[in-house]
């Protein structure tokens, strides 16, 4: 029989009795010891394949502190690098199918996209990824509010305030330059044009209308500085504005004053140029020089310069008609003509007449008597006698009857303007004469540097 009769320990020691093996069931001490040696060896070594995590780490942990780092049983704790972000689970654990229990990837961080800001953009370097820095711009006209820079951060927020295109630009409008104008002959006001300026946006060029501050162009301007302003908006309520100056002149010649005893009146502003002065005298005088001066270009006045001198009647001239023209337009004439000294009409007037002296010189009336019946008949103005002859021609120019009181009253053009068959009170004479065309404009000249009767 083919039984191992050495002792067990002895066997087992030289391993050399194959019959101990229990038969039929695949096992043998050898193969067994093969494979606890083979467990153990599995056991330390790499098992799945080396992990690699780009943009990030692993941090692992053997079973039992073994070398290598991926063998079965190893757990890894996986972390990415700033500015990614884990896809994964956050643990791998290498299994016996020789593979990490799941797949893990780092991926760059990104943030919201930016929104476009209206009426600009903005350029980045890398997109909206992490790092990535963005600038913002806007269009011609507007300005930038908020910060230009915005950086996408750890957090996927971008840094910074968001952005916005703003118009702060105002308009643009131009004025024209100084308007300069000298009045023309005559006036004092001079007629200025310009170009109205048109406003220009740098933003969207839409404007409002342009509005002005001052006289239109075209105008009449007086003497003197005037300040145009013009103001224009843009729809972001942005004001331009810009101003100029007009300049009207008005060549003056040196002021006239009025002769003494008598009296100026001028046109316009009195000594324009072009402006005209006429001089006339109160009464009992007459005006020698220029009746008139005007202001010209040269800044001169023309003429010579008036004065009124004491009126010198002249009762040598041969006819009525060279006595009367005397007076033309420069006193008016108050005829009385009585038959004798004594009528009683003719003594009633001059009495009523010599306190209303005052009156009637501020009239410039000139009192002429006529006293007598021909030939024993005589003149009178004032102290002068006139001549019987020269006496008989006024009677007789002017329609005078010899035989009876009588009164005249004329113009200073010679217009016989009123006739008294008996006495006339100062009152009533006034009265008339003060109704005289030429007589309003005096008296408001009378006025004016205060001349009166008391």
């Amino acid at each position: 029989m083919g039984s191992c009769w050495l002792p067990l320990a002895a066997l087992l020691a030289l391993g050399a009795c194959p019959s101990l093996a229990y038969q039929g069931s695949g096992y043998s001490p050898l193969e067994d010891d093969e494979d606890v040696y083979a467990r153990n060896r599995y056991k330390e070594t790499p098992w799945c394949s080396p992990i690699k995590v780009k943009h990030g780490y692993a941090n692992c942990r053997t079973p039992q502190g073994e070398y290598y780092k991926n063998v079965l049983g190893t757990r890894c704790d996986i972390r990415c690098q700033k500015g990614y972000e884990l896809h994964g689970p956050p643990q791998l654990i290498c299994q016996s199918s020789k593979r990490w229990s799941g797949k893990v990837l780092c991926k760059q961080k990104r943030c919201p996209t930016l929104s476009m800001p209206t009426n600009g953009g903005f350029k980045c370097l890398d997109g909206a990824y992490f790092g990535s820095r963005c600038e913002y711009y806007c269009s011609p006209g507007y300005q930038l509010k908020g910060d230009r820079i915005v950086t996408c951060m750890d957090n996927k927020v971008w840094s910074g305030r968001p952005a916005s295109c703003v118009d702060t630009e105002p308009p643009r409008i131009q004025c024209p330059s100084v308007k300069e104008k000298t009045a023309e002959p005559n006036k004092l006001t001079a007629r200025v044009f310009w170009d109205t300026p048109e406003g220009r946006d740098t933003a969207d060029g839409i404007l409002t209308d342009v509005i002005l501050k001052g006289l239109p162009p075209g105008s009449h301007f007086p003497e003197g500085d005037h300040k145009i302003h013009y103001t224009v908006y843009d729809r972001a309520e942005n004001k331009g504005t810009c101003k100029f100056l007009v300049k009207v002149r008005v060549r003056r010649c040196v002021k006239l004053n009025a002769p003494d005893n008598g009296y100026i009146k001028c046109s316009g502003d009195g000594n324009n140029y072009g402006a005209t002065c006429e001089f006339s005298c109160i009464g009992g005088y007459e005006l020698q020089g220029s009746p008139a001066r005007v202001c010209q270009y040269n800044l001169g006045w023309s003429g010579v310069e008036p004065t009124c001198a004491p009126m010198n009647i002249n009762v040598n001239v041969r006819t009525a008609a060279a006595l009367l023209d005397q007076f033309y337009e420069k006193r008016r004439l108050l005829i009385i003509s009585t038959p004798t000294a004594a009528n009683f009409f003719y003594r009633m007037q001059l009495g009523m007449l010599q306190p209303a002296q005052c009156g009637l010189d501020l009239r410039h009336v000139t009192v002429v008597e006529l006293v007598g019946v021909f030939p024993a008949q005589i003149g009178r103005i004032g102290v002068k006698l006139l001549p019987p002859s020269l006496a008989l021609q006024v009677r007789l120019l002017l329609r005078i009857p010899h035989y009876n009181f009588n009164i005249v009253v004329m113009d200073k053009h010679g217009m016989d303007k009123e006739r008294y068959p008996f006495p006339a009170t100062p009152a009533e004479l006034f009265a008339l004469i003060d109704n005289f065309p030429l007589r309003k404009e005096e008296m408001k000249l009378q006025a004016e540097i205060g001349q009166s009767c008391p």
